[in-house]
C-alpha cells in the first residue's frame, strides 16, 4: 500500500524486539518507547518543506534553511501514545500538542471518548497522531474523524505496531491518512490483541498490570 511506510531502521527493530519481550520492565519499557518517538519523528518529517532565513554565522551572513514548526501539530491518543509523545517532544520542543483521551470496550472493542483538546488552528498544521498500537483500528478511526471534525486537513498516524485488520480499517475510513509503523504482525485474537504483539502498551508503559 503507498499510503503505508514499514520503517526498517535497524535500531527502531531492535528496540521493537526489547519492547515485546515479556520480561523487560516497565521503566525501560518506558525509555525504550521515549527512544522509539525520537527516531520516529525523523522518519515522519522527511519531507517536511523548508524556508530560507537570514542569520549571521560568526563568519558570514547566509540564508539558512529552516522549518516551520508553526506548521506542525503532535497529537496523542490517551494513554499510551503519551511514550512515543515525549521522544518527539525532544527533537519538537516547539510544536502544540493535542491529546484525545479514548479506551477500548472490552466487551464491543469499540473506541469511547472521554477527553478531547487540541490546538484551534488544525487546518494550518499537519498533524502528527501518534498511539503504539493499531490493532482494530478503532481508536485510530475514531481518533482521526475526531480531528477532521476540528478542521484537520493533512494528518500522518504514528505507531510502533500494527495489524493487517488496524491497517485495513483506518484505510478504508481515512485512506488519505498515512501509517508509519515499524512492524505489521500477523493478525489479532479474540480480544483484539496483536499476534505476536506486546501485550497491551499502555499497562507495560505505566506498570498497571
Amino acid at each position: 500500500m503507498t499510503d503505508l511506510t514499514v520503517v526498517p531502521h535497524p535500531l527502531l527493530q531492535h528496540k521493537l524486539s526489547l519492547l515485546r519481550d515479556k520480561h523487560t520492565s516497565t521503566p525501560e519499557f518506558r525509555r525504550l518507547l521515549r527512544e522509539m518517538g525520537l527516531l520516529f519523528v525523523y522518519e515522519v518529517t522527511r519531507d517536511l518543506p523548508l524556508t530560507a532565513r537570514p542569520l549571521e554565522t560568526p563568519l558570514a551572513a547566509i540564508a539558512a534553511p529552516t522549518l516551520d514548526t508553526h506548521a506542525l501539530c503532535l497529537c496523542s491518543i490517551l494513554r499510551a501514545g503519551n511514550g512515543l509523545l515525549e521522544g518527539m517532544l525532544d527533537l519538537l520542543p516547539t510544536v502544540p500538542v493535542g491529546h484525545i483521551g479514548l479506551y477500548r470496550d472490552h466487551d464491543t472493542l469499540e473506541a469511547i471518548q472521554y477527553y478531547f483538546k487540541v490546538p484551534p488552528d488544525l487546518g494550518q498544521r499537519m498533524v502528527i497522531l501518534v498511539d503504539p498500537m493499531l490493532a482494530t483500528g478503532n481508536s485510530a478511526v475514531a481518533a482521526v474523524a475526531r480531528l477532521k471534525a476540528a478542521g484537520a486537513r493533512e494528518i500522518r498516524f504514528v505507531c510502533i505496531l500494527a495489524a493487517p485488520e488496524g491497517v485495513k480499517a483506518l484505510h478504508a475510513a481515512h485512506p488519505d491518512v498515512h501509517i508509519y509503523t515499524a512492524a505489521v504482525d500477523s493478525h489479532l485474537n479474540d480480544h483484539g490483541y496483536i499476534v505476536p504483539g506486546l501485550g497491551d502498551a499502555g499497562d507495560r508503559l505505566y506498570g498497571t498490570k
